[in-house]
């Protein structure tokens, strides 16, 4: 007996894993842009955040200091949101046609991701490096893999790696539209 597993089935299990992250992260940045603002006017709020996590002391150490490290992790988390809807309506709109992959709003999806990965890549180091001068401050935080900050060097990586991706389907449509041309 042979099982075989077809592209579409891979295509809905990705499709339901993406919506799931999605999901996921959704959660978790609305609960630090929602714990940020309610910590910011009942300091109470900073020793309990969003997932168990105690930044009473950093906000004891200084607000904006408590804002600035939050709001960089809340940014870090929405982009990875973002770029996780952009995944999951790839695949509701159903926009990938597997006889023809190389089409314009697949090649605009990559760009997109890729300034997405960039972009999750600067806003991560950004949080990474505020994070390590706060703890050379002796300030006690949560770790940074608590804070989902860490790995801008692979977002970085995965942003170069998805532009040169996006420069091939670029001459993989101008190819495909040569030879509908000259049928």
């Amino acid at each position: 007996m042979e099982i075989k597993i077809g592209t579409q089935q891979i295509l809905n299990v990705l499709f339901i894993f993406s919506s799931l992250i999605f999901v996921g992260l959704c959660i978790d940045a609305c609960g630090f842009i929602f714990n940020t603002i309610y910590s910011y006017f009942r300091p109470i709020g900073a020793q309990y955040y969003w997932n168990h996590l105690d930044f009473s002391d950093l906000y004891a150490f200084d607000k904006i200091r408590f804002v600035t490290t939050t709001s960089l992790t809340a940014i870090v988390l929405v982009l990875k949101a973002i770029l996780f809807y952009l995944i999951v309506k790839l695949f509701y709109d159903k926009k990938v046609d597997l006889k023809y992959p190389f089409q314009l709003p697949m090649q605009r999806f990559i760009v997109l991701s890729a300034y997405l990965a960039f972009g999750i890549g600067i806003f991560s180091s950004w949080a990474t490096d505020n994070y390590y001068w706060l703890a050379s401050q002796k300030i006690n935080l949560p770790s940074i893999y608590e804070l989902k900050i860490e790995g801008s060097g692979i977002w970085f990586f995965m942003s170069i790696f998805l532009f040169v991706i996006a420069q091939i389907f670029k001459r993989g449509i101008e190819i495909q539209n040569e030879n509908d041309l000259t049928i």
